[in-house]
C-alpha cells in the first residue's frame, strides 16, 4: 500500500483519504441499509389492527401490530392513549413528538452519505491539480529535455486521484438518495398513522 501511495506522488495523500472515505461510506451504507429495510413493513398488519380496532377489540387490535416499522409504534401509541383518554390537544403532541424521533433516528448518518458524495469528487480534483503542478514542476526543471514518457506518466498518475474521487462518490450520492427515498416513505406511513387519530373516520364511538 505504501508503496502505491508513493508511486502516485503528491497524490498519494488524497488517496489514502479518499480510500479512508470509501471504508467509512461502505460502512454506513451497510448499517443503514440493515436498519432502513423494516420501516416499510407491516402494512397489512396495520390494516388488520385498524379493522380489529373498529370492530370495538383494542387489545387484540394492538396484538395484530408487528412492532418493527416506526408507523407500527407511533400508531400502537395512539392506540394506547386513546384507551387512556388523554386529551386530543396532548396525544396529538406527542405523537408529533414521536413521529419527528423516529425520522431523526432514520436519518441518522444521511447527512455522512451526502457529505462524502460532495467532498470527495474535490479532493480528487485536488490531488489532480498537485500531480499537474508537480509534473510541470519537473518539466520546468528538466529544461524542456523531459521524456514525454516521463511527463504522460506523471498526468496519469494525477488523473488517477480524480477517477479514486468519482468512484468514491457514485456509491455513497446513490445510497444517500435511495436511503432518503424510503425515508420519505416511511415518513408517509407515519402521517397516515397520525391521521388515525381521527374518532369518526377510524376509531369506533365511544372508544
Amino acid at each position: 500500500m505504501g508503496d502505491l501511495l508513493e508511486s502516485v506522488g503528491s497524490g498519494g495523500p488524497i488517496l489514502a483519504v479518499l480510500a479512508l472515505l470509501s471504508l467509512v461510506s461502505l460502512t454506513v451504507i451497510v448499517v443503514k441499509w440493515v436498519e432502513l429495510w423494516p420501516v416499510l413493513s407491516g402494512e397489512d398488519a396495520r390494516a388488520r389492527a385498524l379493522a380489529l380496532w373498529q370492530q370495538g377489540k383494542p387489545a387484540e387490535a394492538q396484538k395484530a401490530l408487528a412492532d418493527r416499522a416506526p408507523a407500527d409504534r407511533v400508531l400502537a401509541f395512539a392506540m394506547a392513549g386513546l384507551q387512556q383518554s388523554l386529551p386530543p390537544a396532548l396525544l396529538q403532541s406527542e405523537l408529533e413528538r414521536r413521529g419527528s424521533a423516529e425520522l431523526s433516528v432514520m436519518n441518522q448518518r444521511i447527512r455522512l452519505l451526502e457529505l462524502t458524495a460532495m467532498v470527495s469528487p474535490l479532493l480528487g480534483l485536488l490531488g489532480t491539480v498537485l500531480g499537474m503542478i508537480q509534473s510541470f514542476q519537473e518539466l520546468e526543471l528538466a529544461e524542456g529535455a523531459a521524456n514525454a514518457s516521463v511527463l504522460a506518466g506523471g498526468i496519469w498518475q494525477a488523473l488517477l486521484t480524480t477517477a479514486a474521487g468519482l468512484l468514491v462518490a457514485i456509491p455513497a450520492a446513490i445510497a444517500a438518495g435511495l436511503f432518503s427515498a424510503r425515508i420519505e416513505r416511511a415518513a408517509q406511513s407515519i402521517e397516515r398513522a397520525d391521521h388515525c387519530l381521527d374518532r369518526r373516520s377510524v376509531f369506533p364511538p365511544g372508544v
